[in-house]
């Protein structure tokens, strides 16, 4: 029987099986029955956790089973901080969706504008997209959340890191009624603006916490190579690269679009078949390049940050990072694309003196004992430095009654629970067709 013929919750048992999962995971176990409910959810859980469909199992759900607020309005709506996470989103939630008459439309930057509005005028039950395309919908009339049924925001963390605050609360405001369920999901509850961003998004959630995103997946082999300078990088990078076989796949996490272009024709002309990725290649390279690389035509990826979220590839074999991440909570995610859906994986990090800083917040982060690593006949002369970074305590300001009459001024989210009223909510008139 094929995939779109079995019976519905069949079909979600199976895309948990797809995923390689026997049973289903702690974040789908411990998500999936909250949301089922009608509950709000805040979940956090590291990278590779089975998240995606923690959250569009239920989504599917509620596509079957529940009754449409509105035959214009789209029901499902997932806002991913980027290009490359919203197109997997959007393909798995094709597999879910497959042969129902339930169709997702994928709206994201890089990709024709008007296509995407003819799209919308047919009125799709589920969108998968990024922030900025999503807004620039919203206020371009094209696309209206009155009727939205459930909002998921995956890795609101990530959004916030990218400067879409601004557009992820148009969407908030957008789709500003009472009959709405929004489940987040975020690397870490620690951050500030998540649990500002939380006040204001949910109600009473569900929340779940699933692994520490500062412990590193047990299957990944981890360790830290120091660097005198830039072509003994290149050098150690090489001979890193002889740890993997022909068809295993490599991601190199650089700090920049110069630095992974320049990176990836040093290693072409040395014969290896490498490919950069970065932010500002327009969306149809970006596309190739992520095709090339899952089909193996090009074995190592150079990339900035761009893919350290989202990406899943499973026959990730090797992760190196050839410039540390300036934001420590990167690490975690760099090295989750590889030891996936149970596989092993091995990731090397080079630190140099442009990294020290950056090594040392890392250090004081993960819960985990760092292991440094010598290359043979490669030993490094710098060993770090001998003044450490120094944990700055915050000053404390006695409150003015300014300062209280603010924050009680300030309302923990857009909702008057006891009224059981929209606040707030002007809704944009609709173009004439």
């Amino acid at each position: 029987m094929q995939f779109s013929e079995l019976p519905l919750d069949h079909r979600l048992l199976k895309a948990l099986e797809i995923q390689n999962f026997v049973e289903p995971t702690e974040i789908q176990k411990s998500t999936i029955p909250a949301a089922l409910s009608g509950k709000d959810v805040l979940a956090a859980s590291k990278t590779g956790s089975g998240k995606t469909l923690a959250y569009l199992v239920p989504a599917v759900q509620r596509l079957y089973r529940h009754k449409a607020l509105s035959k214009q309005d789209p029901r499902i709506l997932v806002v991913t901080p980027t290009r490359e996470l919203a197109m997997q989103v959007y393909q798995e939630s094709k597999k879910l969706l497959a042969g129902a008459m339930h169709k997702p439309t994928l709206l994201i930057g890089g990709e024709n504008f008007n296509n995407q509005v003819k799209a919308l005028k047919k009125n799709p039950d589920v969108i998968i997209g990024t922030p900025g395309r999503i807004a620039d919908h919203i206020e371009d009339r094209s696309l209206f959340l009155a009727g939205l049924e459930l909002l998921i925001f995956d890795e609101a963390d990530r959004i916030l890191d990218l400067g879409f605050s601004t557009q992820l609360q148009i969407i908030n405001d957008s789709a500003n009624h009472r009959k709405r369920q929004t489940m987040l999901f975020s690397a870490t509850f620690d951050s500030g603006d998540i649990r500002d961003v939380s006040d204001t998004l949910l109600i009473a959630p569900h929340k779940v916490l699933v692994d520490d995103f500062r412990q590193v997946h047990q299957d990944i082999e981890q360790a830290f190579i120091f660097a005198d300078h830039l072509d003994h990088k290149e050098a150690l990078l090489s001979k890193l690269l002889l740890e993997v076989e022909d068809r295993e796949q490599i991601i190199v996490f650089v700090a920049t679009r110069d630095d992974s272009e320049r990176l990836r024709d040093v290693l072409n002309s040395d014969g290896k078949a490498a490919a950069a990725l970065h932010g500002e290649l327009l969306q149809q390279q970006r596309n190739q390049i992520m095709s090339d690389f899952r089909n193996n035509k090009a074995q190592i990826l150079v990339t900035t940050d761009v893919a350290s979220r989202g990406l899943d590839i499973p026959q990730v074999k090797l992760v190196i990072n050839f410039d540390m991440p300036i934001k420590a909570t990167e690490y975690v995610h760099r090295v989750g694309r590889t030891g996936r859906a149970g596989n092993q994986g091995i990731a090397f990090s080079l630190v140099g003196k442009k990294d020290w800083k950056n090594f040392v917040v890392l250090k004081e982060l993960i819960q985990s004992e760092i292991q440094v690593k010598e290359i043979e006949g490669m030993v490094a002369q710098f060993k770090g430095f001998k003044e450490h970074l120094k944990k700055r305590k915050p000053k404390s300001q006695p409150k003015t009654k300014g300062t209280v009459a603010r924050q009680k001024a300030k309302p923990k989210n857009k909702f008057d629970a006891t009224a059981g009223t929209e606040v707030g909510h002007l809704p944009l008139k609709r173009k004439q067709n």
